[in-house]
Protein backbone atom coordinates (compact mmCIF):
# COMPACT_ATOMS: atom_id res chain seq x y z
CA UNK A 1 0.00 0.00 0.00
CA UNK A 2 1.10 3.54 -0.56
CA UNK A 3 -0.53 7.32 0.01
CA UNK A 4 -1.48 9.33 -2.51
CA UNK A 5 0.91 12.16 -1.84
CA UNK A 6 3.68 9.81 -1.10
CA UNK A 7 4.41 10.34 2.44
CA UNK A 8 2.68 8.89 5.65
CA UNK A 9 0.85 11.42 7.66
CA UNK A 10 2.07 12.23 10.83
CA UNK A 11 -0.75 11.27 12.93
CA UNK A 12 -2.98 7.99 13.07
CA UNK A 13 -5.89 7.62 11.04
CA UNK A 14 -9.10 5.83 11.07
CA UNK A 15 -10.60 3.91 8.92
CA UNK A 16 -12.89 7.42 8.37
CA UNK A 17 -9.92 8.87 7.57
CA UNK A 18 -9.09 7.89 4.40
CA UNK A 19 -9.88 6.61 1.17
CA UNK A 20 -8.88 5.01 -1.53
CA UNK A 21 -8.08 6.29 -4.92
CA UNK A 22 -9.11 4.43 -8.39
CA UNK A 23 -5.62 3.10 -10.10
CA UNK A 24 -5.22 1.96 -14.06
CA UNK A 25 -6.79 -1.80 -13.70
CA UNK A 26 -6.89 -4.88 -16.26
CA UNK A 27 -9.16 -6.69 -13.61
CA UNK A 28 -12.43 -6.61 -15.66
CA UNK A 29 -15.04 -8.35 -13.38
CA UNK A 30 -15.50 -8.87 -9.89
CA UNK A 31 -15.70 -12.20 -10.10
CA UNK A 32 -11.99 -12.84 -11.55
CA UNK A 33 -10.60 -11.65 -7.96
CA UNK A 34 -9.63 -14.48 -5.24
CA UNK A 35 -9.97 -13.52 -1.91
CA UNK A 36 -8.50 -16.70 -0.31
CA UNK A 37 -6.48 -15.65 2.39
CA UNK A 38 -2.66 -16.99 2.94
CA UNK A 39 -1.71 -16.88 6.81
CA UNK A 40 -2.87 -20.74 7.12
CA UNK A 41 -6.27 -20.17 8.48
CA UNK A 42 -7.85 -21.97 4.78
CA UNK A 43 -10.01 -18.79 4.86
CA UNK A 44 -11.58 -17.89 1.69
CA UNK A 45 -12.67 -14.83 2.21
CA UNK A 46 -10.75 -13.09 4.64
CA UNK A 47 -13.98 -12.94 7.34
CA UNK A 48 -13.28 -13.66 10.88
CA UNK A 49 -15.94 -13.93 13.22
CA UNK A 50 -14.98 -12.54 16.92
CA UNK A 51 -14.94 -14.24 19.77
CA UNK A 52 -17.95 -12.80 21.59
CA UNK A 53 -20.79 -14.82 23.38
CA UNK A 54 -23.42 -12.69 21.98
CA UNK A 55 -22.05 -13.53 18.08
CA UNK A 56 -20.05 -16.27 18.04
CA UNK A 57 -21.88 -20.29 18.11
CA UNK A 58 -22.66 -23.33 16.23
CA UNK A 59 -25.17 -21.64 13.71
CA UNK A 60 -22.61 -18.70 13.12
CA UNK A 61 -19.68 -21.33 12.86
CA UNK A 62 -21.12 -23.59 10.14
CA UNK A 63 -23.17 -21.09 8.32
CA UNK A 64 -19.55 -18.32 8.06
CA UNK A 65 -17.11 -21.57 7.08
CA UNK A 66 -20.05 -22.63 4.26
CA UNK A 67 -19.24 -19.35 2.91
CA UNK A 68 -15.53 -19.11 3.32
CA UNK A 69 -14.75 -17.39 7.04
CA UNK A 70 -14.18 -19.09 10.15
CA UNK A 71 -15.32 -18.45 13.71
CA UNK A 72 -13.63 -18.38 16.85
CA UNK A 73 -15.56 -19.65 19.43
CA UNK A 74 -15.06 -17.43 22.83
CA UNK A 75 -12.73 -18.76 25.57
CA UNK A 76 -15.96 -18.86 28.69
CA UNK A 77 -17.05 -21.50 26.84
CA UNK A 78 -16.36 -24.81 28.79
CA UNK A 79 -13.86 -27.16 27.33
CA UNK A 80 -16.57 -29.91 27.02
CA UNK A 81 -19.15 -27.78 25.07
CA UNK A 82 -16.87 -26.35 22.45
CA UNK A 83 -15.83 -29.95 21.61
CA UNK A 84 -19.41 -30.87 21.12
CA UNK A 85 -19.83 -27.76 18.75
CA UNK A 86 -16.37 -28.76 16.99
CA UNK A 87 -17.88 -31.84 15.98
CA UNK A 88 -21.30 -30.63 15.27
CA UNK A 89 -19.74 -28.18 13.25
CA UNK A 90 -17.36 -30.69 10.65
CA UNK A 91 -20.55 -33.08 10.41
CA UNK A 92 -22.06 -29.84 8.78
CA UNK A 93 -23.05 -30.10 5.03
CA UNK A 94 -21.14 -27.86 2.69
CA UNK A 95 -24.05 -26.73 0.76
CA UNK A 96 -27.43 -27.41 2.36
CA UNK A 97 -28.16 -25.74 5.60
CA UNK A 98 -29.07 -27.46 8.46
CA UNK A 99 -32.88 -28.56 9.07
CA UNK A 100 -35.06 -27.23 11.72
CA UNK A 101 -37.41 -30.33 11.92
CA UNK A 102 -40.25 -31.40 14.17
CA UNK A 103 -43.31 -33.82 14.46
CA UNK A 104 -46.30 -33.49 13.28
CA UNK A 105 -48.29 -33.46 16.62
CA UNK A 106 -45.93 -30.73 18.41
CA UNK A 107 -47.25 -27.24 18.71
CA UNK A 108 -47.07 -23.93 17.43
CA UNK A 109 -45.52 -22.54 20.23
CA UNK A 110 -42.31 -25.26 19.38
CA UNK A 111 -42.48 -23.69 15.82
CA UNK A 112 -42.43 -20.32 16.54
CA UNK A 113 -39.40 -20.80 19.49
CA UNK A 114 -37.70 -22.44 16.86
CA UNK A 115 -38.10 -20.06 13.42
CA UNK A 116 -35.57 -17.49 14.36
CA UNK A 117 -32.92 -19.95 14.61
CA UNK A 118 -32.57 -19.76 11.19
CA UNK A 119 -32.51 -17.12 8.29
CA UNK A 120 -34.68 -19.53 5.64
CA UNK A 121 -37.10 -19.25 8.62
CA UNK A 122 -38.80 -22.67 8.09
CA UNK A 123 -39.82 -26.01 10.29
CA UNK A 124 -39.76 -29.12 8.85
CA UNK A 125 -42.28 -31.48 10.02
CA UNK A 126 -41.07 -34.95 9.63
CA UNK A 127 -42.75 -38.43 10.14
CA UNK A 128 -40.85 -41.06 12.52
CA UNK A 129 -38.92 -42.13 9.58
CA UNK A 130 -37.81 -38.85 9.24
CA UNK A 131 -39.44 -38.15 6.03
CA UNK A 132 -40.88 -34.27 5.16
CA UNK A 133 -44.29 -34.28 5.65
CA UNK A 134 -45.07 -30.79 5.13
CA UNK A 135 -43.11 -27.61 6.02
CA UNK A 136 -44.25 -24.21 8.78
CA UNK A 137 -43.47 -21.06 8.03
CA UNK A 138 -44.06 -18.08 10.11
CA UNK A 139 -46.80 -16.66 7.85
CA UNK A 140 -48.48 -19.94 8.81
CA UNK A 141 -48.19 -19.03 12.37
CA UNK A 142 -49.63 -15.71 12.36
CA UNK A 143 -52.95 -15.46 14.36
CA UNK A 144 -52.94 -19.05 14.91
CA UNK A 145 -53.55 -20.88 18.82
CA UNK A 146 -49.85 -21.86 19.97
CA UNK A 147 -51.30 -25.01 21.00
CA UNK A 148 -52.57 -25.94 17.78
CA UNK A 149 -50.39 -29.40 16.19
CA UNK A 150 -48.56 -28.43 13.73
CA UNK A 151 -49.97 -31.37 10.97
CA UNK A 152 -53.41 -28.94 10.76
CA UNK A 153 -51.48 -25.66 9.76
CA UNK A 154 -48.52 -26.93 7.75
CA UNK A 155 -47.98 -26.71 4.08
CA UNK A 156 -48.08 -29.90 2.48
CA UNK A 157 -47.38 -29.35 -0.85
CA UNK A 158 -44.08 -30.30 -1.06
CA UNK A 159 -41.06 -29.92 -3.24
CA UNK A 160 -38.24 -31.81 -2.21
CA UNK A 161 -33.97 -31.84 -3.70
CA UNK A 162 -32.24 -35.28 -3.38
CA UNK A 163 -29.35 -34.72 -1.74
CA UNK A 164 -27.18 -35.88 -4.70
CA UNK A 165 -28.27 -32.98 -6.83
CA UNK A 166 -25.34 -29.72 -7.36
CA UNK A 167 -26.08 -25.90 -6.95
CA UNK A 168 -27.01 -24.87 -9.84
CA UNK A 169 -29.38 -27.82 -10.68
CA UNK A 170 -31.08 -27.46 -7.01
CA UNK A 171 -31.42 -23.48 -7.78
CA UNK A 172 -32.91 -24.40 -11.26
CA UNK A 173 -35.32 -26.87 -9.59
CA UNK A 174 -36.26 -24.63 -6.98
CA UNK A 175 -36.94 -21.72 -9.63
CA UNK A 176 -39.24 -23.98 -11.96
CA UNK A 177 -41.03 -24.95 -8.68
CA UNK A 178 -41.24 -21.26 -7.52
CA UNK A 179 -40.23 -22.39 -4.55
CA UNK A 180 -37.81 -19.87 -2.46
CA UNK A 181 -36.69 -22.86 -0.38
CA UNK A 182 -37.33 -27.13 -0.10
CA UNK A 183 -36.44 -29.89 2.37
CA UNK A 184 -33.23 -31.48 0.72
CA UNK A 185 -33.83 -35.80 0.96
CA UNK A 186 -31.71 -38.85 0.83
CA UNK A 187 -32.48 -41.94 -1.74
CA UNK A 188 -34.82 -43.11 0.84
CA UNK A 189 -36.43 -39.66 1.41
CA UNK A 190 -35.62 -38.76 4.27
CA UNK A 191 -34.48 -35.12 5.67
CA UNK A 192 -31.27 -34.36 5.42
CA UNK A 193 -31.02 -30.47 5.08
CA UNK A 194 -33.03 -27.66 3.56
CA UNK A 195 -32.02 -25.70 0.64
CA UNK A 196 -32.93 -22.16 -0.55
CA UNK A 197 -32.53 -20.53 -3.88
CA UNK A 198 -30.12 -17.87 -2.17
CA UNK A 199 -28.27 -20.80 -0.65
CA UNK A 200 -27.48 -22.93 -3.78
CA UNK A 201 -26.57 -19.44 -5.55
CA UNK A 202 -24.33 -18.33 -3.36
CA UNK A 203 -22.74 -22.14 -3.13
CA UNK A 204 -21.35 -21.37 -6.55
CA UNK A 205 -20.15 -18.25 -5.35
CA UNK A 206 -18.10 -18.89 -2.39
CA UNK A 207 -15.71 -21.94 -1.59
CA UNK A 208 -16.49 -23.38 1.86
CA UNK A 209 -13.45 -22.68 4.32
CA UNK A 210 -12.70 -26.79 4.99
CA UNK A 211 -9.74 -28.49 6.54
CA UNK A 212 -7.68 -31.11 4.75
CA UNK A 213 -10.38 -33.58 5.23
CA UNK A 214 -13.31 -31.28 3.47
CA UNK A 215 -14.78 -30.37 6.64
CA UNK A 216 -15.84 -26.97 7.94
CA UNK A 217 -13.27 -25.18 9.07
CA UNK A 218 -14.19 -23.48 13.23
CA UNK A 219 -11.32 -21.76 15.53
CA UNK A 220 -11.34 -21.62 19.39
CA UNK A 221 -9.94 -18.95 21.89
CA UNK A 222 -8.26 -19.98 25.59
CA UNK A 223 -7.70 -17.19 27.58
CA UNK A 224 -4.07 -16.56 29.45
CA UNK A 225 -4.96 -17.37 32.77
CA UNK A 226 -5.48 -20.72 34.74
CA UNK A 227 -4.59 -23.98 32.75
CA UNK A 228 -3.57 -22.60 29.70
CA UNK A 229 -1.30 -26.20 28.32
CA UNK A 230 -4.13 -28.22 29.48
CA UNK A 231 -7.13 -26.02 27.29
CA UNK A 232 -4.82 -25.40 24.99
CA UNK A 233 -4.47 -29.28 24.40
CA UNK A 234 -8.18 -30.05 24.97
CA UNK A 235 -9.40 -27.55 22.39
CA UNK A 236 -6.84 -29.01 19.81
CA UNK A 237 -7.53 -32.84 20.39
CA UNK A 238 -11.58 -31.57 19.44
CA UNK A 239 -10.06 -30.61 16.56
CA UNK A 240 -10.06 -26.32 16.04
CA UNK A 241 -8.43 -25.45 12.61
CA UNK A 242 -7.07 -22.22 14.55
CA UNK A 243 -6.09 -21.73 18.03
CA UNK A 244 -6.80 -18.15 19.50
CA UNK A 245 -4.65 -17.08 22.44
CA UNK A 246 -6.97 -13.53 23.53
CA UNK A 247 -6.47 -11.00 26.06
CA UNK A 248 -7.70 -7.55 25.68
CA UNK A 249 -3.97 -6.20 26.66
CA UNK A 250 -1.52 -8.79 24.58
CA UNK A 251 1.56 -7.08 25.00
CA UNK A 252 2.43 -8.57 28.23
CA UNK A 253 4.69 -10.99 30.09
CA UNK A 254 1.46 -13.30 31.17
CA UNK A 255 0.65 -13.66 27.26
CA UNK A 256 4.00 -14.26 26.19
CA UNK A 257 4.55 -17.17 28.77
CA UNK A 258 0.88 -18.39 27.65
CA UNK A 259 1.99 -17.96 24.26
CA UNK A 260 5.30 -20.18 24.40
CA UNK A 261 3.20 -22.59 27.17
CA UNK A 262 1.21 -23.30 23.84
CA UNK A 263 4.03 -23.29 21.46
CA UNK A 264 5.50 -26.35 23.36
CA UNK A 265 2.40 -28.48 22.59
CA UNK A 266 3.67 -27.94 18.98
CA UNK A 267 -0.18 -27.21 17.29
CA UNK A 268 -0.46 -28.54 13.76
CA UNK A 269 -2.90 -25.82 13.51
CA UNK A 270 -2.13 -21.54 13.13
CA UNK A 271 -1.80 -20.28 16.58
CA UNK A 272 -3.10 -16.45 16.62
CA UNK A 273 -2.42 -13.98 19.52
CA UNK A 274 -3.15 -10.10 21.04
CA UNK A 275 -4.77 -7.82 20.73
CA UNK A 276 -1.62 -5.00 20.37
CA UNK A 277 -1.40 -2.10 18.41
CA UNK A 278 2.40 -1.63 17.87
CA UNK A 279 5.05 -3.17 15.69
CA UNK A 280 7.09 -4.29 19.00
CA UNK A 281 4.25 -5.75 20.65
CA UNK A 282 4.23 -7.99 16.89
CA UNK A 283 7.71 -8.75 17.39
CA UNK A 284 7.19 -9.74 20.82
CA UNK A 285 4.37 -12.30 20.01
CA UNK A 286 5.65 -13.03 17.18
CA UNK A 287 9.10 -14.03 19.15
CA UNK A 288 6.84 -16.25 21.47
CA UNK A 289 5.32 -18.28 18.95
CA UNK A 290 2.55 -16.67 17.31
CA UNK A 291 1.54 -16.80 13.87
CA UNK A 292 -1.07 -14.30 13.37
CA UNK A 293 -1.28 -10.94 15.69
CA UNK A 294 -4.88 -9.70 16.61
CA UNK A 295 -4.48 -5.63 16.25
CA UNK A 296 -6.88 -3.43 17.78
CA UNK A 297 -7.72 -1.56 21.23
CA UNK A 298 -10.69 0.17 21.67
CA UNK A 299 -12.47 0.17 17.90
CA UNK A 300 -14.83 -2.32 18.79
CA UNK A 301 -18.84 -1.05 19.37
CA UNK A 302 -18.89 -3.06 22.98
CA UNK A 303 -15.80 -1.58 24.06
CA UNK A 304 -15.32 1.43 25.93
CA UNK A 305 -11.48 0.85 26.70
CA UNK A 306 -10.47 4.59 25.27
CA UNK A 307 -12.72 6.41 27.13
CA UNK A 308 -12.16 4.64 30.38
CA UNK A 309 -8.49 4.27 30.22
CA UNK A 310 -7.59 6.63 27.01
CA UNK A 311 -5.78 3.23 25.51
CA UNK A 312 -5.66 2.66 22.30
CA UNK A 313 -4.98 3.76 19.02
CA UNK A 314 -6.76 4.76 15.57
CA UNK A 315 -7.54 1.27 13.95
CA UNK A 316 -6.00 2.10 10.29
CA UNK A 317 -2.51 3.13 11.48
CA UNK A 318 -2.70 0.73 14.11
CA UNK A 319 -2.68 -2.34 11.21
CA UNK A 320 -0.65 -0.68 8.70
CA UNK A 321 2.41 -0.63 11.35
CA UNK A 322 1.61 -3.89 12.83
CA UNK A 323 0.89 -5.54 9.28
CA UNK A 324 4.21 -4.26 8.39
CA UNK A 325 6.20 -5.50 11.22
CA UNK A 326 4.10 -9.33 10.56
CA UNK A 327 5.67 -9.58 7.27
CA UNK A 328 8.87 -8.91 8.41
CA UNK A 329 8.74 -12.11 10.06
CA UNK A 330 7.04 -13.85 7.62
CA UNK A 331 3.76 -13.84 9.41
CA UNK A 332 0.24 -12.16 9.45
CA UNK A 333 -2.45 -10.05 11.38
CA UNK A 334 -5.59 -10.06 11.60
CA UNK A 335 -7.62 -6.28 12.10
CA UNK A 336 -9.54 -6.64 14.99
CA UNK A 337 -12.75 -4.35 15.37
CA UNK A 338 -13.55 -1.07 14.40
CA UNK A 339 -15.87 -2.24 11.05
CA UNK A 340 -18.93 -0.53 10.30
CA UNK A 341 -19.09 -0.59 6.42
CA UNK A 342 -17.66 -3.04 3.42
CA UNK A 343 -15.06 -0.11 3.27
CA UNK A 344 -14.01 -0.39 6.16
CA UNK A 345 -13.15 -4.04 5.45
CA UNK A 346 -11.40 -3.22 2.27
CA UNK A 347 -9.42 -0.59 3.71
CA UNK A 348 -8.24 -3.15 6.55
CA UNK A 349 -7.10 -5.39 3.73
CA UNK A 350 -5.37 -2.65 1.96
CA UNK A 351 -3.38 -1.47 5.61
CA UNK A 352 -1.92 -5.00 5.27
CA UNK A 353 -4.55 -7.43 6.97
CA UNK A 354 -4.75 -10.95 6.07
CA UNK A 355 -8.16 -11.14 7.97
CA UNK A 356 -10.78 -9.06 9.25
CA UNK A 357 -12.74 -9.50 12.25
CA UNK A 358 -16.35 -8.37 12.50
CA UNK A 359 -17.93 -8.63 16.47
CA UNK A 360 -20.98 -6.18 17.18
CA UNK A 361 -22.13 -6.02 13.05
CA UNK A 362 -22.86 -9.76 13.23
CA UNK A 363 -24.59 -9.74 16.80
CA UNK A 364 -28.10 -8.86 14.96
CA UNK A 365 -28.38 -11.76 12.57
CA UNK A 366 -30.86 -14.91 12.99
CA UNK A 367 -27.34 -16.98 13.21
CA UNK A 368 -25.99 -15.35 16.22
CA UNK A 369 -26.53 -17.06 20.05
CA UNK A 370 -28.70 -14.44 21.59
CA UNK A 371 -32.72 -14.60 21.72
CA UNK A 372 -34.75 -12.38 19.10
CA UNK A 373 -36.83 -9.60 20.92
CA UNK A 374 -39.29 -7.58 19.23
CA UNK A 375 -39.35 -3.74 20.76
CA UNK A 376 -41.94 -1.47 20.76
CA UNK A 377 -42.32 -0.61 17.51
CA UNK A 378 -42.09 -4.10 16.30
CA UNK A 379 -38.26 -3.87 15.18
CA UNK A 380 -36.77 -7.17 15.69
CA UNK A 381 -33.12 -6.82 17.86
CA UNK A 382 -30.82 -9.22 19.74
CA UNK A 383 -28.92 -8.34 22.76
CA UNK A 384 -25.02 -7.64 22.32
CA UNK A 385 -22.32 -6.82 25.16
CA UNK A 386 -18.66 -6.58 25.38
CA UNK A 387 -16.49 -9.51 26.08
CA UNK A 388 -14.97 -6.92 29.58
CA UNK A 389 -17.74 -5.98 30.00
CA UNK A 390 -19.67 -6.85 33.50
CA UNK A 391 -22.19 -9.16 32.07
CA UNK A 392 -19.38 -11.41 30.36
CA UNK A 393 -17.52 -10.91 33.24
CA UNK A 394 -19.71 -12.36 35.81
CA UNK A 395 -20.29 -14.90 33.54
CA UNK A 396 -16.68 -15.65 32.94
CA UNK A 397 -15.97 -15.81 37.02
CA UNK A 398 -18.90 -18.15 37.44
CA UNK A 399 -16.77 -20.11 39.82
CA UNK A 400 -14.88 -18.02 41.78
CA UNK A 401 -16.17 -16.93 45.25
CA UNK A 402 -18.72 -14.19 45.65
CA UNK A 403 -15.80 -12.34 46.84
CA UNK A 404 -13.59 -12.39 44.01
CA UNK A 405 -16.53 -11.77 41.30
CA UNK A 406 -17.37 -8.72 43.38
CA UNK A 407 -13.85 -7.52 43.11
CA UNK A 408 -13.52 -7.89 39.43
CA UNK A 409 -17.02 -6.54 38.56
CA UNK A 410 -16.05 -3.40 39.89
CA UNK A 411 -13.32 -2.92 36.97
CA UNK A 412 -15.37 -3.73 34.23
CA UNK A 413 -14.95 -2.05 30.60
CA UNK A 414 -17.51 -2.46 27.97
CA UNK A 415 -21.13 -2.55 27.51
CA UNK A 416 -23.71 -4.92 29.17
CA UNK A 417 -26.29 -4.24 27.13
CA UNK A 418 -26.95 -3.37 23.45
CA UNK A 419 -29.28 -3.75 21.38
CA UNK A 420 -28.16 -4.57 17.84
CA UNK A 421 -30.89 -4.39 15.02
CA UNK A 422 -31.68 -7.19 12.64
CA UNK A 423 -31.93 -5.22 8.97
CA UNK A 424 -34.87 -5.59 7.93
CA UNK A 425 -33.16 -6.53 3.99
CA UNK A 426 -30.06 -8.26 5.39
CA UNK A 427 -31.03 -10.20 8.73
CA UNK A 428 -28.85 -12.88 7.88
CA UNK A 429 -25.71 -12.87 8.22
CA UNK A 430 -24.97 -14.68 4.74
CA UNK A 431 -26.61 -11.62 4.05
CA UNK A 432 -24.35 -9.43 5.12
CA UNK A 433 -21.36 -11.47 4.15
CA UNK A 434 -22.75 -10.93 0.41
CA UNK A 435 -22.73 -6.86 1.32
CA UNK A 436 -19.03 -7.09 2.26
CA UNK A 437 -17.56 -9.38 0.12
CA UNK A 438 -19.44 -7.37 -2.33
CA UNK A 439 -17.47 -4.53 -1.95
CA UNK A 440 -14.22 -5.76 -1.38
CA UNK A 441 -14.27 -7.41 -4.66
CA UNK A 442 -15.05 -4.02 -5.99
CA UNK A 443 -12.06 -2.84 -4.24
CA UNK A 444 -9.97 -4.99 -5.55
CA UNK A 445 -10.62 -4.09 -9.20
CA UNK A 446 -10.35 -0.60 -8.15
CA UNK A 447 -6.86 -1.08 -7.33
CA UNK A 448 -6.31 -3.63 -10.09
CA UNK A 449 -5.58 -6.51 -8.31
CA UNK A 450 -6.93 -10.18 -8.07
CA UNK A 451 -5.55 -11.47 -4.86
CA UNK A 452 -5.09 -10.33 -1.50
CA UNK A 453 -1.06 -9.77 -1.72
CA UNK A 454 -1.60 -7.83 -5.12
CA UNK A 455 -4.67 -6.04 -2.78
CA UNK A 456 -1.73 -5.31 -0.19
CA UNK A 457 0.94 -3.64 -2.94
CA UNK A 458 -1.70 -1.70 -5.35
CA UNK A 459 -3.80 -0.33 -2.99
CA UNK A 460 -3.17 3.47 -3.41
CA UNK A 461 -4.88 5.62 0.14
CA UNK A 462 -5.23 9.30 0.35
CA UNK A 463 -6.29 11.40 3.23
CA UNK A 464 -9.25 13.01 3.89
CA UNK A 465 -11.24 15.44 6.30
CA UNK A 466 -14.65 14.85 8.08
CA UNK A 467 -16.41 16.38 5.09
CA UNK A 468 -14.90 14.34 2.54
CA UNK A 469 -16.02 11.05 4.90
CA UNK A 470 -19.80 12.74 5.20
CA UNK A 471 -19.16 13.65 0.78
CA UNK A 472 -19.11 9.84 -0.12
CA UNK A 473 -22.00 8.82 1.89
CA UNK A 474 -24.94 8.06 0.01
CA UNK A 475 -28.61 9.62 0.88
CA UNK A 476 -31.57 8.24 1.72
CA UNK A 477 -33.97 10.73 0.56
CA UNK A 478 -33.24 13.94 -1.94
CA UNK A 479 -31.48 17.25 -0.10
Amino acid sequence: MRFLNGTTPAHDLTYNDVFMAPARSEVASRLDVDLATGDGTGTTIPLVVANMTAVAGRRMAETVARRGGIVVIPQDIPIDVVAEVVTWVKQRHLVHETAVALGPTDTVGDAIHLLPKRAYGAVVVVDEAGRPMGVVTEADTVGVDRFAQLQDVMSADLHTVPASADPRTGFDRLSEGRRRLAPVVDDDGRLVGVLTRQGALRATLYRPAVDDQGRLRIAAAVGINGDVAGKAAALLTAGVDTLVVDTAHGHQERMIAALRTVRRLDPSVPVAAGNVVTADGVRDLVSAGADIVKVGVGPGAMCTTRMMTGVGRPQFSAVLDCAAAARELGRHVWADGGVRHPRDVALALAAGASNVMIGSWFAGTYESPGDLYTDEDGRRYKESFGMASARAVSARTGEDSPYDRARKAIFEEGISSARMYLDPVRPGVEDLIDEIISGVRSAFTYAGARTLPEFHERALVGVQSTAGYTEGMPLPTSW
